[in-house]
């Protein structure tokens, strides 16, 4: 039995999430809060499994409460936010500061079913989670260009996550020099959250970071973020490769999916792809990765130890579909020794 704190300034929104998590027998909610102060009582009284978080209330704004929590007593958050540019921002900063998952409130957008569902899911993932304080890392020098020799028009890296996944496509992307191959990402995310993920990525980031359009071509240099909702797909385009951003069922539950990037860059890419599957519920892309594993790509996972969630990893690896397993401090290293072992090129890895 998961035991949940439900925390939200809304009377109406805490009666409607406590009433749609308690249709599934492995959850329980076992109390709910107005504001950060009445959490803070509760939490120590109550001792829930999982919290759930709004960023905007009365008294202590989410965020700050966030902080303190993960200081003093770390614990599974997930965040429930309203679909706004500003409250997107604000989610994502409590990823950063040690949220497990971020997931839209019921609205125009999303209907009270479709958010319950997606909030079991998170709930269940978090339960799980290897909850640690997070500190804001420095910006570190950006790394240095990969050299001339080393061919990157014709190469193609893919990255795709979930749970925990946007902290470690972060650190990933920043240790990755201006310009590395063009990449394709998906990390699991509602529309409204990953434009703002981009935009997050491409202030910090050497290379260049936004939502793929569809048409858009992966070039050396730039990273790709599949939007929320929506499928992302690469086909080549002559000597070059092309984005496809389309529509369609849910592929694992997820939209997008890891499984339909990695399968198109199997169909593609072939050996010309490097793919990384990291931290996540589930299994989404270990099929996906045995494909690419299969027409010659080089693939890494995550390991065990640095993973919020330990699925998506684990079934690529049990699958057979995993040439290289690495902690995630090394995996960027590991992504341009993969290019360099294709290109037979000496390459300085950024430490």
């Amino acid at each position: 039995m998961i035991r949940v704190l439900v925390v939200d300034d809304s009377a109406l929104v805490r009666r409607i999430l406590s009433e749609e998590l308690s249709r599934f027998p492995d959850i329980q909610v076992v109390g709910t809060a107005a504001d950060p102060y009445i959490a803070r009582d509760k939490i120590q009284e109550l001792r829930p499994d999982v919290l759930t978080l709004d960023v905007e209330m009365p008294r202590m704004d989410g965020l700050s409460f966030l902080a303190k929590l993960m200081k003093h007593y770390p614990l599974p958050v997930v965040v429930v936010s309203s679909l706004t540019p500003e409250n997107s921002e604000n989610a994502l900063q409590a990823l950063r500061l040690g949220a497990v998952e971020v997931i839209p409130k019921p609205g125009s957008q999303f209907t009270v079913p479709d958010v319950g569902r997606r909030l079991v899911r998170a709930i269940r993932a978090a339960a799980v989670a290897k909850v640690r304080r997070v500190d804001e890392a420095d910006s570190p020098s950006p790394p240095p260009p990969l050299p001339g020799g080393l061919e990157t028009t014709h190469k193609v890296l893919a990255i795709g996550a979930s749970t925990g996944g946007t902290q470690a496509i972060e650190k990933i992307l920043r240790a990755l020099p201006a310009n590395t191959p063009g990449t394709a990402i998906v990390q699991h995310m509602p529309p409204g959250f990953t434009a703002s993920f981009a935009e997050r990525l491409d202030r910090v980031c050497a290379m260049t970071v936004r939502e793929a359009r569809d048409g858009d071509l992966l070039t050396p240099g730039l990273a790709l973020v599949a939007p929320g909702g929506f499928h992302l797909q690469v086909q080549r385009c002559g000597a070059r490769y092309r984005a496809e951003v389309r529509n369609g069922p849910p592929v694992n539950r997820h939209k997008p999916s890891v499984d339909v990037l990695f399968r198109s860059l199997a169909a593609s890419a072939g050996p010309n792809a490097v793919a990384v599957i990291l931290t996540g519920m589930g299994s989404d892309g270990a099929k996906g990765m045995a494909e690419l594993h299969e027409a010659g790509a080089r693939t890494i996972a995550q390991d065990e130890d640095t993973s919020v969630v330990f699925g998506m990893p684990k079934v690529a690896i049990e699958i057979g579909a995993v040439d290289e397993i690495l902690p995630l401090e090394r995996i960027p290293q590991g992504i341009v020794r993969a290019f360099q072992e294709k290109s037979r090129v000496p390459v300085p890895v950024s430490g």
